[in-house]
């Protein structure tokens, strides 16, 4: 029996690899599903199934690129409805891999399709559960994200608190609990770094799992607090139910380099976003006109879903060298196809064809502090709420990135705005977006909040005004 868990930090999700006597079985594969191919071919099986634990909606699963490559049959949960051909599982049915034994828990809750697959090894033994986003370490899934469902976020915490209780905890305590998710995923929101648990350390630490615990206390806390889902969630569900564009044939288009004069002629007719994928600096220093900045060297496919409104949406990108791949790749995952190509030669080449570019200002934490001392700054903070509310610098106008095209409005083209997140990557995004729509005195507070709090800048909290 071999498990391998194939994590993927950007998307903070797992996918599962389990082989046994030949046979091999994925589990929430990602969209580019080669590495899974090379894998059983390097070990000589053959992938029998793809099970998806319920309709991802944080990322594109890649079940219908592996099923067509391998002839592998595609499993979902009970009451899951595709427009391509799979297998819906009836609740306790058994699927063989090798001499193992993958029984099908039907959990909903999370969605009305989620299902938890139960492993049960070669001497019967009940050895893990894969628990998709029904439960999590440290958290469960959030139960507001069923497709086109007439049920309210009550009613499926309702459901996700019986399918906890009457599917997960009578298992044994010494079940591993192998989830689809960890810290930095937005499906749930309290989950643990940790990628990989007991489940009997769950029972005594998860606060859903918490014994005694009524079906309206569970309600309660686990609605507590929930942010609502962005906004990219629900399309890339319906995507993993009604299918998508087979991942090399959107790698064949999007990796293309473009000469600037093309480049150019792309973005204009087009109406192609023009996005820049280098770091932050690189970024600050030098960039196109008009271009957005969201990085690779962060949390880039998330930030990607959260402010790029149409899937559809034409892409070219600014991207390192030799790194155009990977943006077409991370792009996927949560659903854009549509890039047309990559400025072949960078920012020089544009340069070299004799085309501007322009720069943001951004400055340190300590000169930071010595302007805010001798002038009335205007200070924006782009971090989310709850960064906000735990804890902020006096004065300061304050609107999450994830919601700066709807708050726009609330700020002055014509006004300076120094800006800042928690560590420096969120403030070049928004002031890249800012500097777009036509405000051009945008500056950086290089190391964000982090930086801030060395200083002596005085911070305050947030005081709900119900407390007063």
């Amino acid at each position: 029996m071999k498990i391998e868990q194939i994590y993927t930090g950007c998307l903070a999700q797992g996918a599962y690899y389990i082989e046994s006597n030949g046979e091999a079985a994925i589990i929430d594969p990602l969209r580019e599903t080669q590495a899974y191919i090379d894998k059983a071919k390097a070990n000589n099986v053959e992938i029998k199934y793809v099970f998806e634990t319920h309709f991802h909606a944080d990322f594109v699963s890649g079940h219908l690129d592996l099923a067509k490559a391998t002839g592998a049959t595609i499993v979902f949960g009970p009451n899951a409805t595709t427009d391509y051909e799979m297998y819906s599982a009836k609740d306790n049915e058994e699927f063989s891999i090798g001499n193992l034994t993958i029984k099908v828990l039907h959990t909903p809750g999370h969605t009305l399709e989620s299902t938890t697959y139960l492993l049960i090894d070669e001497n019967g033994k009940e050895h893990a559960i894969f628990s998709g986003d029904t439960l999590f370490l440290g958290d469960v899934g959030r139960p507001d994200l069923a497709i086109k469902s007439d049920l309210t976020k009550e009613d499926l915490a309702g459901m996700l608190y019986d399918s906890l209780r009457t599917k997960i905890m009578p298992l044994p305590d010494d079940i591993i609990v192998y989830p689809a998710h960890g810290a930095g995923s937005a499906c749930g929101k309290n989950l643990s770094k940790e990628t990989v648990g007991i489940l009997g350390e769950q029972k005594q630490t998860n606060y859903a799992l918490r014994a005694n615990m009524t079906k309206e206390e569970f309600v309660e806390e686990v609605l507590d607090g929930i942010a609502p889902p962005p906004q990219y969630f629900a399309k890339n569900a319906m995507l993993n139910k009604a299918g998508y564009t087979a991942f090399e044939k959107v790698l064949e288009k999007g990796n293309v380099p473009l000469h600037p004069d093309t480049f150019e002629t792309i973005a204009n007719e087009e109406n192609a976003l023009v996005l820049d994928v280098r770091n932050r600096k690189d970024f600050l220093t030098e960039h196109i006109p008009n271009s957005i900045f969201i990085g690779l060297d962060g949390g880039f496919a998330p930030w990607v879903g959260a402010l790029i409104k149409d899937l559809q949406q034409p892409i070219v990108l600014i991207a390192p060298e030799e790194k155009s791949a990977e943006a077409i790749t991370r792009l996927s995952r949560v659903g854009y196809d549509n890039t047309l190509g990559y400025l072949e030669g960078g920012i020089n080449a544009w340069k070299a064809s004799g085309r501007d570019t322009t720069s943001i200002e951004s400055i340190s934490a300590e000169d930071f502090e010595t302007r805010l001392k001798n002038n009335d700054l205007n200070v924006l903070d782009v971090r989310k709420d709850g960064e906000y509310q735990a804890k902020h610098i006096e004065n300061v106008q304050h609107f999450a990135l994830d919601y700066i095209n709807e708050n726009m409005n609330e700020i002055d083209t014509t006004t300076e705005y120094h800006i800042h997140c928690a560590g420096g990557y969120r403030s070049v995004i928004a002031a890249s977006i800012l500097k777009a729509r036509g405000f051009h005195k945008v500056i950086d507070v290089a190391g964000g909040f982090a930086a801030i709090k060395q200083t002596n800048i005085p911070l305050t909290e947030f005081v709900c005004p119900s407390t007063l």
